[in-house]
């Protein structure tokens, strides 16, 4: 068995011989990536994007976009390439984005385009103008419907206050020919107190379970900024996502994200001297190899990490070790993001 997981990490994708059994693999790296702040220097019209308008406090003129375009190309061309290092991910969910405008920028990047990335986006409610979406390699993934699923709130104060925010951008399609499900989600920030993002976890277990109700094969992985760590109650008891794999019932879900934080003390964005693991991605049941007996003849669960590189990482000063962002303190970093994506491997027998 080492030497299939040793071949596998070399050859990613490629088609793996072995001689013992004769059996070949596929590999697929799934991300998620916070873009923090990706917006034009354009005026969108409804939208409160004014402090990112050349007039605006980020002075955000057209070098900066450019900067911001090119440096997130860079990085999320990257991500996978430990194991893929040709292929990259088969499908990035994405936060923190604009418009489409601004995707069309980035997939035009020569790292991105190189390999034929195109995106799904529905123009969301949130009032500073920024979404989810989802980039994919259409050689690896074809997507067969998307629906974004509205946040809704409960309580007639907030209805009244028309306080709309993002939405699950929920895409079904093929990957390795299996039916999938990726949903795409950033939650409350925490300037909203743990309750809404509770609320925001309910609901992403109401769409998993919809989902799995018209197709109980289905895979799904929930994707996303939480603004909540593995533990707290918006994943662990609204959404009720595992900490072992072990515990996970049928239609239930694992989240390798909760032991990276815990046990390894390792994050994704870094605030008071301390890390937290805000970006997650989340497996249901049918991922995983929970009885060691799958032999990846189906789409598995492999391995998850949290990507990572030098360049990604504020090298000097005041923030020396926290992720390199594009603003801090009123100065402009010509940085990537205040987090760092995450990403999970997924294999399956040729």
């Amino acid at each position: 068995m080492k030497k299939i997981y040793l071949l596998v990490c070399l050859f990613g994708l490629l088609s793996v011989s072995f001689a013992s059994a004769q059996k070949q693999f596929n590999l697929y790296a799934i991300g998620f990536y916070n873009q923090e702040n990706l917006f034009d220097t354009i005026h969108d019209e409804g939208k409160n994007d004014y402090e990112f308008l050349p007039s605006g406090s980020y002075k955000w003129n057209a070098l900066k976009y450019e900067h911001k375009i090119q440096n997130m190309s860079k990085a999320l061309s990257e991500i996978g390439t430990d194991m893929l290092p040709k292929v990259g991910c088969a499908i990035i969910g994405l936060s923190e984005v604009e418009n489409s405008h601004v995707l069309d920028d980035l997939i035009k990047q020569q790292p991105l385009a190189e390999r034929g990335y195109k995106y799904i986006h529905v123009e969301g409610p949130d009032k500073r103008g920024v979404d989810c979406a989802f980039l994919y390699n259409p050689n690896l993934f074809t997507p067969e419907t998307t629906v974004l699923v509205p946040y809704v709130y409960d309580l007639q104060e907030d209805i009244d206050k028309d306080r709309q925010t993002r939405g699950f951008l929920t895409v079904t399609g093929t990957l390795g020919g299996e039916k999938i499900a990726v949903i795409v989600c950033h939650l409350p920030s925490r300037g909203a107190t743990s309750y809404y993002r509770e609320l925001g976890g309910k609901q992403l277990k109401a769409v998993k379970d919809s989902l799995q109700k018209v197709n109980p094969k289905i895979k799904i992985m929930i994707m996303g900024d939480m603004n909540d760590d593995p533990f707290n109650k918006s994943m662990a008891e609204a959404l009720g996502a595992q900490r072992e794999i072990q515990k996970v019932e049928l239609f239930g879900l694992y989240n390798p994200f909760w032991n990276t934080l815990v046990k390894d003390g390792n994050g994704t964005l870094y605030y008071k001297g301390a890390w937290n693991l805000f970006d997650q991605i989340i497996l249901s049941q049918n991922l995983l190899d929970q009885k060691q007996n799958k032999k990846y003849k189906e789409l598995t669960f492999y391995k998850h990490a949290i990507f990572k590189r030098d360049y990604l990482i504020q090298q000097e000063g005041k923030y020396k070790g926290a992720p390199k962002r594009t603003t801090a303190g009123g100065t402009w970093l010509d940085g990537y993001s205040d987090h760092l994506p995450v990403l999970v491997y997924l294999i399956k027998e040729k």
